[in-house]
């Protein structure tokens, strides 16, 4: 039998950076969570690694605690990076098929990938990531893989991930400086989409809205691939700034208040019959008396404003209330009571809101979905890998990721 394979993966987000890892077997569906950790995220601003050596000591108290808790060593980590300085460009790729059959092989495959990421970008900005969308071969479209067949001309649709190198470049010394190797980065909304969707939802069409506490993350998939991207610099941190601010308190009690007491709908809290006005106590401080209505109306405003940036980023492709599929929301800002019915009204689209399944010793939590993300994605691309050390990529492009953190 073979030696189970270890994958770890490192939420790095506004709110807390997240630390899980799994044991897995070469070809079994079934792994075993070694252990799962936390702590409150300072040097990380809107999704973005601002303090890499905060972020670096923190990480490594992470790992150190894991590993003592598991008994197992990690080395490398999978991790997610976010910020809003992450967009999706369409492009397109065209090459000559070069074998003399004219039948298209791996290597035609690669070169018209490359093809396809051969435009103009600033230099402080570079590419994470490309997904192919369809194939055409000598005209003909909606082909997922090219491989063997026949013709003259090869053609690709893809969706290019980039980013802003020096965040890029921050996220990567974070890890390193940990002690740990750079097994990839992943881009956050991605992993989430991994963790919570299905391959039918992809297939019909599906709007995925990972809303964290500094920014919300939107992917766009139909017929199984990727075809658009975004983050938006809003999240739920962004709900409990302004209730701080209308209602004159603290960061802490305004995240109690929202937690405990925020709506997204004023039609929901006519459901509950609520009273219309509310008093608490804090430990410590005087009490805070605030209408339920004006809570209501700070939390909506927020949350409607994520929606809007969300409808025209289906608009920009034609998919604005076009998706059969719905919207899925996940992340640690979904938990607001009525944010499901808000979704469907604003985004004139089904929805859900949804949590990682695959790990059944750690709590259904939607604050989850990037980091179960992360492992699975990890774990996914080792297994296509088969050597169980990268991720699919060539050696050498891990070498230049990993020693990407110090070329100036």
């Amino acid at each position: 039998m073979p030696k189970p394979y270890i994958v770890t993966g490192i939420d790095i987000g506004s709110s807390a950076i997240k630390i899980l890892s799994i044991a897995k077997r070469p070809g079994e569906e079934d792994f075993d969570v070694l252990g799962y950790g936390q702590k409150s995220s300072f040097g990380v601003r809107n999704g973005v690694v601002v303090d890499v050596p905060r972020v670096a000591e923190t990480i490594t108290k992470l790992v150190q605690k894991l590993e003592q808790d598991s008994g197992q060593r990690i080395d490398s980590a999978y991790v997610g990076i976010g910020g809003g300085h992450i967009f999706s460009a369409p492009s397109r790729g065209l090459i000559s098929i070069s074998r003399a059959d004219q039948k298209v092989s791996e290597e035609d495959v690669d070169r018209v990938l490359q093809a396809a990421q051969t435009f103009s970008l600033p230099s402080n900005k570079e590419i994470i990531d490309t997904f192919p969308k369809e194939f055409i071969v000598d005209g003909a479209g909606g082909v997922r893989e090219a491989v063997g067949m026949q013709g003259v001309r090869l053609e690709v649709e893809v969706v290019v991930l980039c980013g802003f190198s020096p965040f890029i470049r921050n996220s990567t010394q974070a890890v390193l400086s940990s002690g740990l190797q750079l097994a990839d980065l992943i881009p956050t909304f991605l992993a989430s989409a991994r963790a919570v969707l299905t391959h039918r939802e992809k297939e019909l069409g599906v709007v995925l809205l990972d809303i964290g506490a500094g920014t919300c993350g939107m992917t766009v998939f139909e017929e199984g691939s990727l075809i658009h991207a975004a983050i938006f610099p809003v999240g739920s941190g962004h709900i409990t700034n302004d209730i701080a601010i209308c209602l004159k308190t603290d960061i802490d009690t305004a995240e109690k208040i929202k937690l405990e007491y925020g709506f997204c709908r004023q039609a929901l809290l006519e459901q509950k019959s609520v009273k219309s006005e509310k008093k608490i106590k804090i430990e410590g401080e005087e009490q805070i008396l605030f209408s339920k209505k004006a809570l209501a109306d700070i939390i909506e405003a927020r949350v409607s404003e994520i929606f809007e940036l969300a409808n025209k980023e289906l608009k920009k492709i034609s998919k604005q209330a076009l998706l059969p599929a719905g919207v899925v929301l996940t992340g640690g800002g979904v938990k607001l009571p009525g944010i499901r019915e808000f979704a469907k009204k604003e985004l004139k689209l089904p929805c859900r809101i949804a949590a990682p399944q695959a790990f059944a010793s750690l709590e259904r939590e939607p604050s989850f979905s990037t980091l179960c993300g992360l492992v699975l994605e990890g774990a996914d691309m080792e297994e296509a890998n088969g050597n169980y050390i990268s991720l699919g990529k060539s050696i050498k492009d891990k070498i230049k990721r990993a020693l990407r953190v110090f070329i100036p």
